[in-house]
């Protein structure tokens, strides 16, 4: 698989602290968008409350259907309302900063949306039951979010003509959806588990937007489904690395051998004492040395960010973990052995 942009040595995951959305920009492109120190990404700010949230967000994205808000979260409607309206003119306000803040930028460039499956273990038909009860809803949602996604990453190209656009893809959800663990309105059952090659062939489609462009899915739960979501053409897999055990090691290793970046979340997501840069690449290179895979090619394998998104800490410790994961970077370049 070869590549055709410079993936950067460190990025954020999306999320950020407080609601400003020119300081959320200014934040990121201050972190990583110097020379060689990382991905810019579009930042998201959901303390501004609803549609501002990730499902909310990516909500806002769909073509030819819209959501609100109800008691139970969001919710399918006929037409768009205020809440969608609100949604997308966040969207617009963080879009406009980025734009604002990378004139004449070059480089790789990050955006993030909630991927289908997801989005479907969220997302309420009218009868109350999430769009995962319905395998028609579940085709049609991401056929909008697909078409969406299409139209949202031209509007980024077009603001910041210089970027290589990267898609991420967030799917905190997948491992519950493959397993049956997505639980129905009543909270006494379960949705059946979805056949593992459906979930394959529509992560496929979706991240079929991008043509050969880089693409990423995020995922901060355990057991993370890395050859699936190989197969399904993710170019990148971001991931807790806290969370990997050694039952791991093979699909890591296909991985890495097959060309697919590892976006290794190493640095705790909420506020705490940070380990030297050092201390918090140890287990990336044990994990290496555990593979027998060339210490050389430890840069250029992995991106190092946050174990997940940074909106549960505080602005301060938000820009000292984008920061620790840029020399964190940088000590497994210098001393990847």
């Amino acid at each position: 698989m070869s590549d055709t942009i410079t993936w950067g040595p460190a990025t954020g995951v999306g999320s950020l602290p407080g609601g400003d959305a020119r300081e959320a920009a200014k934040t990121v492109t201050g972190s990583f968008a110097g020379a060689g120190e990382g991905i810019p990404h579009l930042a998201e700010l959901p303390a501004r409350g609803p549609g501002a949230d990730m499902i909310g967000r990516t909500a806002g994205l769909l073509v030819d259907l819209y959501a609100r808000v109800e008691p139970s979260g969001w919710r399918v409607g006929d037409r768009p309302g205020r809440d969608t309206k609100r949604a997308r003119a966040w969207l617009g306000e963080d879009l406009d900063a980025l734009e604002e803040f990378t004139q004449g930028y070059q480089g790789p460039l990050k955006v993030q949306a909630v991927g289908p499956w997801t989005l479907a273990a969220a997302l309420e038909l009218r009868n109350g039951e999430v769009a995962l009860s319905d395998p028609g809803a579940c085709r049609d949602l991401a056929g909008s979010l697909a078409e969406g996604l299409r139209e949202h990453l031209a509007d980024v190209r077009r603001r910041v003509p210089g970027a290589q656009v990267v898609l991420q893809l967030d799917e905190p959800s997948l491992i519950a959806v493959l397993r049956g663990q997505v639980r129905t309105a009543s909270q006494y059952r379960t949705h059946r588990a979805v056949d593992r090659q459906s979930v394959e062939d529509t992560l496929r489609d979706v991240l079929a937007v991008q043509g050969e462009g880089p693409t990423v899915v995020h995922s901060c739960a355990p057991d993370v489904p890395f050859a699936l979501l190989r197969r399904a053409g993710a170019r990148a897999i971001s991931f807790d690395f806290s969370l990997l055990t050694e039952r791991d090691d093979e699909v890591i290793g296909e991985a890495v051998e097959g060309g697919t970046k590892l976006f290794a979340g190493v640095v705790p997501g909420v506020d705490g004492p940070l380990s030297d840069p050092a201390g918090s690449v140890m287990g990336v290179r044990t994990l290496w040395r555990r593979l027998g895979l060339n210490p050389g090619s430890l840069a250029e394998s992995v991106v190092l960010t946050p174990s997940c998104g940074l909106a549960g800490a505080s602005p301060a410790y938000a820009r000292a973990a984008h920061a620790h994961c840029v020399k964190a970077a940088r000590s497994l370049a210098d001393n990847p052995e």
